[in-house]
C-alpha cells in the first residue's frame, strides 16, 4: 500500500505542475538558472568519468581479444557501441542521480522545512509549477546533452588510450569507428537519455517537495531520492532494451 500511496502522490504532483504560469519571465529565468546549475555543475565529473570509461573499455577489450584472427579495428567498434548503448547513458545517469538528484531533493526539502513553499502558496503561486517544472524541463534539455558529450569523450578517451598504450594506432581505431555503424544505436541512446533525465529530476523533486520534519528528514529524503532514482534508472534501462532492441 505504501508503494501505491507514493505513486499516487507522485502522479498528482506531476498533474499539479501543468497550469498557466503567473509570470512567464520569472519561469524562463528559473529555467535558465536550472540549466546552468545542472549542466555546468555536473560537467566536470561527466568529463572525467567519460574519458576513463573509454580508456578502460579499450584496454580491457584489447586484453580479451587476443586472437590474431580478430582485426584490431574490432576494438574500436566495441568501444563505440559500448559507450553509445550502455556506458554513457546508464553510468552517467546513475552518477547524475547522485549529483543532481541529491541537490534537487535537499534544495526543495530545505524550502519545505523553512516554510518558504508555504509562503509562496499563500501568495497565490503554484509552487509545483514554479519550483518543479523548471527543474524537470532543464534536466530534459541538459542531461541528454551531457550524455552526448560523454559518448564523444568516451570514444576519444578510448582512442587516446589505445594509441598511448600501443594497443592499436589511431588510424586503425578511426577505421573501426566507421565500420558497421548502426544509427539506431544513437537514437536508442537518446531515448534512454530523455527517460533517465525525467527520472533524475522528477523523483528527487517528489521526495524533496514532500519532506516532513526537520533537518534529519532532509538527509533521509535525499538518500531515498538517490536510491530510488538509481533503481528506476536500471529498471528503465532493462525495459527499454527489452522493448526496443
Amino acid at each position: 500500500m505504501n508503494f501505491f500511496t507514493h505513486l499516487g502522490s507522485y502522479l498528482l504532483m506531476l498533474k499539479g505542475m501543468f497550469s498557466k504560469p503567473e509570470n512567464w519571465r520569472m519561469y524562463w529565468k528559473e529555467f535558465m538558472h536550472q540549466c546552468v546549475e545542472i549542466g555546468l555543475g555536473a560537467l566536470p565529473i561527466v568529463v572525467i568519468i567519460s574519458l576513463f570509461l573509454g580508456a578502460v573499455t579499450t584496454v580491457q577489450t584489447a586484453y580479451q581479444l587476443v586472437s590474431p584472427l580478430v582485426p584490431q579495428s574490432t576494438i574500436a567498434q566495441i568501444v563505440r557501441d559500448s559507450m553509445i548503448l550502455e556506458l554513457s547513458p546508464t553510468v552517467v545517469s546513475v552518477v547524475l542521480a547522485g549529483v543532481v538528484g541529491s541537490k534537487i531533493a535537499s534544495e526543495l526539502g530545505n524550502m519545505r522545512i523553512s516554510e518558504q513553499i508555504d509562503a509562496l502558496e499563500i501568495m497565490g503561486i503554484n509552487t509545483k509549477s514554479y519550483l518543479l517544472m523548471p527543474k524537470i524541463l532543464a534536466s530534459l534539455v541538459v542531461v541528454p546533452c551531457l550524455i552526448v558529450i560523454s559518448a564523444v569523450l568516451g570514444i576519444w578517451g578510448g582512442r587516446t588510450a589505445g594509441s598511448m598504450a600501443g594497443i592499436l594506432p589511431a588510424d586503425i581505431f578511426d577505421i573501426g569507428l566507421r565500420q558497421n555503424l548502426n544509427f539506431f544505436n544513437i537514437n536508442f541512446a537518446l531515448y534512454k537519455a530523455y527517460t533517465f533525465a525525467f527520472i533524475i529530476s522528477s523523483v528527487p523533486a517528489y521526495y524533496g517537495y514532500n519532506v516532513k520534519g526537520g533537518a534529519l528528514e532532509i538527509g533521509r529524503s535525499s538518500t531515498s531520492a538517490v536510491v530510488v532514482s538509481c533503481i528506476l534508472i536500471l529498471v528503465a534501462d532493462y525495459l527499454l532494451a527489452a522493448l526496443l532492441l
